[in-house]
């Protein structure tokens, strides 16, 4: 359980404020800090506790950094940043999801307007004041107008990768406290949806009252909304956490009606009726000889519900895996015996697209090679940006460059661990019209190439299908990277024909990407299924930037699971040489 998550959002914060502060150069450095400290192996509170000097042993975390870290563990506050929130009481979180809005012009649109939230924000785009504020004009008021809405809709919902860390750390706690025989996630983020409306948390335990209350002392916890005998919620990081203390009898049935889907519930229900059974949280009821089945929860003979696998096993279904709980079909499949073999994060030989300090990324080709041994994988690609259409501030590589990197990574190969093959390639940007930025002689040099949109997200269903129809045929290419560009609660990214460019992959010999970086998981599960559907290749990929990036991952094989993936479908669950075949 660590606190990382937690401490790497306030910082964040404080560059957002400081830029919209109009402080330069000083945020970017902040972003660094925040990043490193959420990736980093060690609980800062740990470090904390140690001292200043501790935390500094963090890459990118100066003195003042870690002296601000430090002072928010050991108070639950930064002055410095209190002072900023009082000058400027903004919604920045919540301001900035709205796409072209970033912190400077948060700053510009409160000093001019005095804009502090949402509402106000679309209160006076619809009254045209924000094409009267110097640097603003009509385009961007309309953007405005189109794209609150949907920062309103992010709002209510977290994205997975903020939330499934805390509930990591809230079921490590909860199942070493004395009475608790089991703990478990329930809802939409056992069923690893991108989003979730909060964290559900179920508990088998007798002595319900003493683990509601070790619930309510849980460290992190900033403020308590509820508390009764069996329930009770909380607050952590603006996320709430709703715990249900259950018997042990029942836990298996808590478990599977609590995940859900209410689509996937509705249809197991149906099923028992048709068999004179009753499925509910408290189990599965013979109400085959009960004159009214509707006169309680308990009614009849229980046939079912200390587990899980029993409450399918009392309608003859084996236990369907709750990513695919969503009322797509997976009934009949489990019910005709062909429900898929889904892949497992062991299936995963290695990651194919990931960045190094020669582009964006913080750590050297070594240190990140180093970094896929430990994971124990048989290869590892470097694949760093190119220059091209979306990158700024120097970020991609130019053709020379790449040819230069070849040298390096030559270098590293011969002091990598022997069992990890070292691919060499890149991430290249797929321009407007399918174009590729880098040239063709040095993309058919390299080992791997994956291809990504990185700007014109705007473009029209037709349009964006055939730049990324153009960009899997390109000879060259191995990889689509993260195909629509969206991310998660900050822009909603292309609008696409997947199964016609999933189509058009699968004839190339091209691979569609599911990028597990939490900010992005693109392509997602119903994207997915569809591709898989049309006969593509998905490759499940990081974009790692730092080592710790590469636990990102479970979130890949997660979404390719919602996608009804088996390893079979997935590139990098190929040996070296089946591998070698594909993008040969």
């Amino acid at each position: 359980m660590t606190r990382n998550a937690e401490v790497a959002h306030r910082l964040e914060e404080f560059a957002d404020l400081l830029e919209a502060d109009g402080v330069e150069y000083k945020p970017n450095t902040y972003r660094r800090a925040a990043e490193n400290i959420r990736e980093h192996h060690e609980p800062i509170e740990e470090l904390a506790a140690e001292g200043e000097s501790a935390v500094e042993r963090i890459d990118g975390v100066g003195e003042a950094i870690a002296a601000k870290v430090v002072e928010y563990i050991e108070t639950g506050e930064i002055e410095e940043l209190a002072g900023l929130r009082e000058k400027l009481p903004v919604d920045i979180e919540a301001l900035t999801r709205v796409e072209g809005v970033g912190p400077k012009r948060v700053g510009k649109l409160y000093h001019a307007l005095e804009i502090t939230t949402l509402d106000e924000l679309a209160t006076a785009a619809e009254a045209g004041r924000i094409q009267e504020v110097d640097g603003f004009g009509p385009k961007t008021e309309a953007n405005i107008r189109e794209n609150v809405a949907f920062a309103r809709e992010a709002q209510k919902r977290e994205r997975l990768g903020d939330a499934r860390p805390l509930a990591d750390e809230i079921l490590t706690y909860l199942r070493e406290t004395d009475g608790v025989d089991s703990a478990e996630v329930a809802g939409s983020i056992r069923r690893w949806r991108d989003t979730i409306g909060d964290v559900d948390v179920l508990v088998a335990a007798t002595a319900n009252e003493a683990v509601v209350d070790a619930f309510l002392e849980w460290p992190p916890a900033s403020d308590v909304i509820e508390a009764g005998e069996h329930k009770a919620g909380l607050r952590v990081d603006d996320i709430r956490i709703d715990l249900r203390v259950v018997d042990p009898s029942e836990f298996g049935s808590a478990l599977q009606y609590f995940t859900g889907s209410k689509e996937h519930n509705v249809e197991l229900r149906n099923l028992a009726i048709d068999r004179e059974l009753k499925m509910n949280e408290y189990g599965v009821f013979d109400v085959s000889d009960v004159d009214d089945p509707d006169a309680g929860q308990r009614v009849g003979e229980r046939i079912a519900g200390e587990t899980e696998e029993s409450m399918y096993a009392a309608l003859d279904l084996p236990l369907v895996p709750p990513e695919i709980r969503e009322g797509t079909g997976e009934i009949d499949a489990a019910r005709e015996g062909t429900l898929p073999d889904l892949v497992d994060e062991d299936d995963v030989r290695g990651d194919l697209h990931t960045h190094t300090d020669w582009s964006d990324g913080r750590a050297s080709i070594a240190e990140m090679a180093d970094a896929a041994a430990a994971r124990g994988y048989e290869y590892y690609a470097v694949t760093d940006h190119a220059t091209g259409p979306g990158m700024v501030g120097g970020v991609g590589l130019e053709d020379d460059d790449l040819r230069a990197q070849m040298d390096a990574v030559d270098e590293v190969r011969e002091e990598v661990d022997a069992d990890l093959t070292l691919l060499h390639g890149v991430e290249t940007n797929i321009d407007a019209d399918g174009g590729l930025s880098t040239d063709d002689d040095v993309l058919a040099a390299l080992d791997l190439v994956v291809a990504s949109p990185h700007a014109a997200l705007g473009q029209d269903r037709d349009t964006a299908t055939q730049r990324l129809v153009a960009a899997v045929e390109h000879p060259s290419v191995d990889v689509l990277g993260h195909p629509t560009g969206r991310l998660i609660n900050e822009r909603e990214g292309l609008d696409l024909d997947i199964a016609r460019i999933a189509a058009a992959a699968a004839d190339a010999g091209t691979a569609l990407e599911i990028n597990a970086d939490p900010a992005r998981l693109d392509l997602n599960g119903e994207l997915v299924r569809v591709a898989v559907d049309a006969g593509a290749t998905i490759a499940v990929d990081t974009d790692g930037h730092a080592p710790g990036a590469l636990e990102y991952i479970r979130y890949g094989v997660h979404t390719a699971r919602r996608g009804w993936c088996e390893a079979a479908d997935v590139l990098n669950t190929r040996e070296i040489d089946g591998l070698r075949s594909f993008l040969h």
